[in-house]
């Protein structure tokens, strides 16, 4: 159904983007909300209006339903956009150029295993688990696989631009664990690294934490929609690529082609 939008219809679509703006709103829990998300599915000006606001905001709307709420994305030099630039200055860097790469590494590897089959990523039902021992423990394996492939006397391609197979390479470099005085592992470590970004993508409302003893999150419907979008970048397939983590294929939709880096997804 497609009516003439009026001003009021503008303010009422500038408060669905402003709903996506919080990462842990959801139309289930606010009856406003609810109903502007079904007006969004089933009034096309409406739609319409509420992509034409975000777009002025410097922002895409990637999917709006009854579980997920709207999903938003920034678009390049967006205001609203994290950089891994901004994101790693958030921490304690050893290397800030190594530890970029670690981080986006971070967040591409939990992405992949919060969603390990085909189909998943099309299954809005699923819900997956990731944890920080699983992560850390994914890549640092994956690290052994790659070394084994490279022996050999390969130069150091940390000297090079920042490649895929460079973040792996330092990643193993990099200690597990190294506990702070309150019991904690560093934030330069990769456990402190894995950690960091799975707290991180919960207080934007992707996962939501497990049981008390921390460390262990379910994915959300957010979640599941900004991953869909992962699965376009090429750092993603270059990941998937390695043959360590697990492979997706068209039906769960994660595939290939685009972006460049080792960017995180914008959250």
């Amino acid at each position: 159904m497609t009516r003439e939008i009026q001003p009021q219809d503008v303010e009422s679509a500038a408060r669905l983007v402003a709903h996506g703006m919080r990462p842990k709103a959801l139309p289930s829990r606010d009856a406003g909300y609810g109903e502007l998300v079904r007006r969004y599915r089933d009034d096309d000006g409406f739609a319409d209006t509420v992509q034409r606001v975000a777009a002025g905001l410097g922002l895409v709307v990637l999917a709006v339903g009854p579980q997920s709420g709207i999903v938003l994305a920034a678009v390049e030099e967006s205001v609203f956009e994290i950089r891994m630039d901004e994101y790693a200055r958030r921490t304690v860097l050893q290397n800030r150029h190594t530890d970029k790469m670690l981080h986006g590494l971070a967040h591409l590897a939990a992405a992949a295993l919060a969603f390990p089959r085909p189909d998943d990523l099309g299954d809005d039902s699923y819900v997956g688990r990731v944890s920080v021992d699983q992560v850390d423990g994914a890549v640092r394996e994956a690290c052994r696989a790659l070394e084994e492939r490279t022996a050999g006397g390969e130069a150091d391609p940390l000297s090079d631009a920042p490649q895929l197979e460079a973040a792996w390479r330092a990643w193993l470099r990099r200690p597990e664990a190294t506990a702070t005085k309150d019991g904690r592992a560093g934030e330069a470590t990769t456990r402190g690294i894995v950690g960091k970004a799975l707290r991180f993508l919960a207080e934007q409302g992707f996962l939501v934490a497990v049981g008390t003893e921390g460390g262990v999150y379910r994915t959300t419907p957010r979640y599941q929609v900004q991953v869909r979008e992962l699965a376009a970048q090429r750092a993603f397939d270059e990941l998937l690529q390695l043959g360590v983590l697990p492979v997706a294929t068209a039906g769960g939709a994660l595939r290939a082609p685009n972006a460049q880096g080792l960017e995180a997804p914008d959250v």
